[in-house]
């Protein structure tokens, strides 16, 4: 710790020695125990006890079972079916009729000709495993002192047993410098490792020798009547072995080695989601042929350092238990509920982090609904782009936790979609810009997936777009404000040329056909589409006069967002889901898409929308604490936003809660994914958002910390954490209150810091007027509409401190709990 000292005296080293304990009077939780660790491999080939790696591009699930290791094989353009649309050129001559449906309350026939004109035969296309590795080792059933982990810090897998007094080692990683995976095997005797190698492949394969290499040719698969245009190989390589290998057309034999050292190298065809005109073999061969040249050890080495520059910005320290090093994680999670170890909370933090970097890269494809892991060719829902929330979910870490090249993929994604959602908005619905639903895949498909109750919902690319607005918010980046702009413009001139007058209300106008998403009926003007859209016009016309475009046209987008309608606090003080005062404060439905306003937008506000506020947090009550793993994460979110540590810690119990054979309501796998039931990783994503929210918010006008700190986390620090504004915090604080922070302006601007304790340090000054940081302010919308019948009774608030400090880009500033007033 830093302090400021005139006069240092004897007394005052003791006092200062007893304050440092005071603060950190637990034991360290360091960055180096970051490892998920077993004492059993994985046991009837469940798939959920295997450890994922990967660095983007390839994943695996190493299985780590010592007679016949598996690893599985994914990557990430390995999907079935090819290029393709899925318009149904019917749509454009009902939607008149469809919406005359929708306004005179005939929502029953609304949704049985949207079901017919709407949608087509195809619903999607699969994300496909690429098959297995399969390693076996004669004899090696009857094994002792069995371990294997996953290195957080490292990304590897390391697994070790003895047989027979010989120790046997394995270690596994998705190169991020090499793009193979590398596998070492090594015995303590020489010329104890005796192993076979070889494929097993769920898809159209072959498996033939070429030179050295085992190679697996295979496809992507036919889907709903769309032939597999997928092709990819998969070589693999024996080498740095001191032992004998041979090769054949089907395996690959290595026999009285102590050492050898697997390289695996996957490449297909798909060059753009218009594209399959690569070459598969050449791919494979070319990184398999300079991956090969290194040594295990050297490219380890690269490997770790590479992923750690990403991995290693951000650090966390909630406490710890001395059980934390004692038990394996399966046990640990299982042991929650009593324990409530803090590191554990820590541990699958980080987690979604290392997921993240694992599983979405620059110049790759976005983590989709399994990240890049996925043992099927018929994964649940497909493992596609769910994007009514759960892609965009897995981004919700990107930005705070300092991974913002992470969100790049997505990004790419949108350009693709923003181009291939114009001819689906002009051949739905005979609009301008560009639309996408609630669902796509890698071949970006953006008409409306699998039935109207669930896929008639054209907004789902008005929020994906918001993406970009908050990349631009944590990095002031204008050139790429210039890039993104044309997306964000396509995606509000659609709602400027599809939005229709509501004949009841002929002020406001809105989106139909529509539905609250996944939450039906059919029907018109939803809370979530009117918060989306606002934010799409308000936000673009906002980023158009930060670049100085046409201001006629920013004209046009702040005239029509003060047409969207209002929100409203309906009969049972709760934010109405819908138009109409129709919730059922008994339903506990999954999703809670008229709190998207709260969180991830920034439109409700305890401060500015104190009624909506209230309203949401009502919302939220009656939807319940217990939900599917991604709502699970969206409700930790939420209840941080609400200012409620303590209950957004108790929806964090409900996710660490262990899925076995005796719990089938757990949220949580042995391997730490989570659950949805099956596992969706989205709610591994939500989670770490989630903890970083209960930490710092910076969404509301200023910077606050420990917004939601629960009272089990009383002491604790983080670092590396960011803020919009371009800020990155390292924060300190002891009984629940900050101590110490240091902030690092990136990029400069005024700085607005919000607290519950008084703060002093160099250039703060009580903050009295608006924030001049617009990367920092909200966009508010009209004032809310409340029923007659709404029973309002105020939040209790905790007083909080403001200050604001001018900063210049590149310079750290420090603050210290002050003393009140």
């Amino acid at each position: 710790m830093e302090y400021i000292i005139k006069k240092v005296t004897c007394k005052r080293i003791l006092q200062l020695l007893f304050l440092h304990i005071l603060v950190f009077p637990f034991k360290a939780y360091s960055q180096d125990d970051l490892k998920l660790w077993y004492n059993k491999p994985v046991i009837d080939n469940v798939w959920e006890q295997a450890l994922p790696i990967g660095n983007g591009r390839l994943g695996a699930m190493v299985y780590g079972i010592p007679q016949r290791e598996q690893l599985q094989l994914n990557e990430e353009t390995i999907w079935g079916g090819g290029p393709y649309r899925n318009d149904n050129n019917k749509a454009l001559e009902v939607l008149p009729l469809v919406q005359k449906m929708v306004f005179d309350g005939q929502t029953q026939e609304a949704d049985k000709l949207i079901n017919q004109s709407f949608f087509t035969q195809t619903h999607g296309m699969p994300f496909q495993t690429a098959g297995s590795l399969i390693l076996n080792f004669p004899g090696h059933n009857q094994y002792e002192n069995y371990y294997r982990e996953l290195d957080l810090n490292k990304a590897v897998v390391k697994t070790t047993y003895t047989v027979n007094g010989v120790k046997y080692t394995r270690e596994v990683f998705s190169s991020f410098t090499d793009d193979v995976i590398i596998m070492q095997l090594t015995s303590s005797e020489k010329g104890a490792l005796n192993f076979d190698i070889g494929y097993v492949n769920p898809s159209q394969h072959t498996v033939s020798k070429k030179d050295n290499s085992l190679v697996l040719e295979g496809r992507g698969s036919d889907h709903e009547g769309i032939e597999g245009k997928i092709r990819y190989q998969i070589h693999t390589l024996v080498s740095h072995a001191d032992g004998h290998v041979a090769v054949s057309d089907h395996k690959i034999n290595i026999t009285e080695a102590s050492s050898a050292t697997i390289y695996i190298s996957i490449g297909t065809n798909f060059t753009n989601y218009k594209s399959v005109d690569a070459n598969p073999a050449e791919r494979a061969a070319s990184k398999l042929a300079v991956a090969k040249k290194k040594n295990f050890k050297s490219a380890l080495q690269q490997h770790s350092a590479t992923y750690y520059k990403q991995f290693g910005r951000f650090k966390l320290n909630l406490g710890s238990q001395d059980i934390s090093k004692e038990e394996p994680t399966d046990v640990r999670i299982r042991n929650f509920k009593e324990t409530q170890d803090p590191a554990l909370v820590t541990l699958l933090m980080q987690f979604g982090r290392y997921l993240l970097i694992s599983s979405s890269q620059p110049g790759g494809q976005p983590s989709n609904l399994q990240g890049i892991w996925c043992n099927s060719m018929h994964p649940a829902w497909d493992s596609k782009y769910t994007i009514n929330i759960n892609t965009e979910m897995n981004y919700w870490p990107a930005e705070v936790t300092n991974l913002s090249d992470t969100h790049e993929p997505l990004f790419q994604m949108l350009k693709d979609l923003s181009e291939s959602g114009r001819e689906t908005a002009k051949t739905l619905y005979g609009a301008d810009g560009w639309v996408a639903h609630h669902n796509t895949d890698i071949w970006r498909v953006t008409s409306p997936i699998d039935f109207a109750a669930a896929g008639m919902w054209p907004t789902g690319g008005a929020w994906l777009s918001q993406h970009l607005w908050e990349h631009y918010l944590f990095t002031g980046d204008r050139k790429f404000l210039a890039e993104a702009y044309p997306i964000l413009k396509g995606s509000a001139d659609f709602f400027l040329s599809f939005l229709i007058a509501h004949p009841k209300y002929k002020d406001w106008m809105v989106v139909s056909p529509s539905i609250s998403p996944e939450h039906g009926p059919i029907t018109a003007g939803v809370t979530m589409d009117n918060q989306l859209v606002f934010d799409v016009l308000t936000r673009t016309a906002l980023a158009g006069e930060i670049l100085g475009k046409d201001t006629s046209y920013i004209a046009r987008l702040k005239s029509m967002a003060k047409r969207i309608p209002p929100m409203q606090i309906g009969k049972y003080t709760q934010l109405q889901e819908w138009l109409e005062d129709v919730d059922d404060p008994k339903n506990e439905h999954r999703h809670v898409s008229h709190l998207y306003g709260l969180y991830p937008g920034n439109q409700i506000s305890p401060y500015t929308t104190p009624e909506l506020f209230e309203a949401s947090r009502n919302s939220l009550i009656y939807r319940g604490d217990f939900a599917t793993g991604w709502s699970i994460g969206w409700k930790i979110n939420l209840w941080a936003r609400l200012l409620e540590g303590n209950r957004a810690y108790k929806i964090i119990n409900n996710m660490l809660t262990l899925v076995d054979k005796e719990n089938r309501d757990g949220r949580t796998y042995p391997n730490m994914f989570t659950a949805h039931p099956p596992f969706q990783i989205d709610g591994n994503f939500g989670l770490t958002a989630g903890v970083a929210e209960m930490l710092v918010q910076s969404h509301d006008r200023a910077l606050h910390l420990l917004p939601a700190l629960p009272d089990v986390w009383d002491t604790g620090s983080v670092s590396g954490i960011v803020a919009r504004g371009g800020f990155e915090i390292d924060m300190k604080w002891q009984a629940g209150a900050v101590q110490e922070v240091k902030v690092l302006s990136k990029i400069g601007g005024n700085l607005r810091l919000r607290s519950y304790a008084p703060l002093k340090g160099q250039g703060l000054r009580k903050a009295e007027e608006d924030n001049p940081n617009i990367l920092m302010n909200t966009i508010t919308g009209a004032k809310a509409i409340v029923s007659d019948k709404a029973v309002l009774k105020g939040n209790n608030l905790k007083a909080v401190y403001e200050y604001d400090v001018p900063t210049v880009a590149g310079k750290t500033y420090t603050f210290f709990r002050g003393n009140r007033d």
